[in-house]
């Protein structure tokens, strides 16, 4: 019964949140322009144009970025059986920086060739661990692999902007604060479905991760396979943080903080509850962060940076 009600305050909040930020921006729009502009009905060409090209996506952006993050994320915690471990532990941000560094830095991105370079050097980095992972038995020995080849990628990151001219670093910083409002209806048709493959992934993982919660020895002995599950975990991750770092750039502590938020909300561990449930707490959070971002005019990065740093802070006190 009180799993029921959080979902349906879950839901109803995510609902309500979406609607408020199809209305705020730098101009207001009330709830029946955008209701007119939703249905066809009669408003302004203006308002119509502003709710459907810009707040709508924008809005949609930020339902499917906050429900991606935040699975993988509770996937790499629960795989590591780390509560500091993020979606991009294993390198993806860093793959997906230096894909968009050696288009951008080299002056020749377009925005369609950004998110495609960037999702594929996130690929890349991702083939790269499972190679090793086939091998490799001990998932904290994959966890630090990742980690360094994570700072070496950043350290090539880095060559590349130094060498590079002022307006192209400048358009690879603005890149790495993470934007919600770059898509296009035609990049929606790749991030959305990419999105949706990656949900439908973890689903499968569910059985997998509460056998891991209990450690892998013991989830062997019950039958799983490690290297299967590692597997299909690692696709997953790939799909859904690297398809929404290669559209949005790196948007930080959504992934890191919402599992963590999630647990707390909703006093258990089953996957079962805690998958469908993350999904909505990493829509709502990300819907709060794109509205405080809209009113105050500032990068989305820095308002999840805000709103995930207590949360780190106390799971790392209160981990001692």
């Amino acid at each position: 019964m009180r799993n029921s009600t959080i979902f349906i305050i879950l839901g109803t909040a995510t609902l309500a949140l979406f609607a408020i930020d199809l209305m705020v921006g730098a101009s207001s729009i009330t709830p029946a322009e955008v209701w007119a502009a939703l249905t066809g009905g009669e408003c302004a060409t203006a308002t119509a144009k502003i709710v459907i090209n810009i707040r709508l996506i924008k809005a949609v952006v930020a339902l499917l970025a906050g429900a991606a993050l935040a699975v993988s994320g509770l996937q790499m915690q629960t795989l590591f059986r780390n509560p500091l471990a993020g979606p991009y532990v294993l390198g993806i941000s860093s793959g997906a920086s230096l894909g968009v560094a050696l288009v951008v830095l080299s002056g020749v991105g377009s925005s369609l060739g950004i998110a495609g370079a960037a999702w594929i050097g996130a690929a890349a980095v991702l083939v790269i661990i499972g190679a090793v992972a086939q091998r490799i038995k001990d998932i904290m020995v994959i966890l630090i692999l990742g980690m360094m080849f994570s700072s070496g990628v950043s350290a090539i990151v880095q060559i590349l902007q130094y060498l590079s001219n002022n307006e192209a670093l400048k358009s690879f910083v603005i890149w790495t604060m993470g934007s919600l409002g770059d898509v296009t209806w035609n990049q929606m048709t790749i991030l959305a479905p990419s999105v949706m493959v990656g949900l439908l992934v973890a689903v499968l993982t569910i059985k997998p991760l509460n056998l891991l919660l209990l450690g892998e020895e013991y989830a062997t002995t019950m039958g799983l396979n490690l290297r299967r599950s590692r597997t299909l975990l690692f696709l997953s991750t790939t799909l859904l943080a690297g398809t929404v770092t290669a559209f949005c750039g790196p948007i930080g502590f959504i992934g890191l903080a919402i599992p963590h938020i999630t647990r707390m909300i909703m006093r258990n561990s089953d996957h079962r509850i805690l998958l469908p449930a993350t999904i909505l707490t990493g829509a709502a959070i990300m819907l709060i962060c794109d509205i405080i971002s809209k009113l105050f005019t500032l990068p989305v990065n820095a308002i999840t940076a805000l709103v995930g740093i207590p949360i780190v802070v106390w799971v790392v006190i209160r981990n001692r």
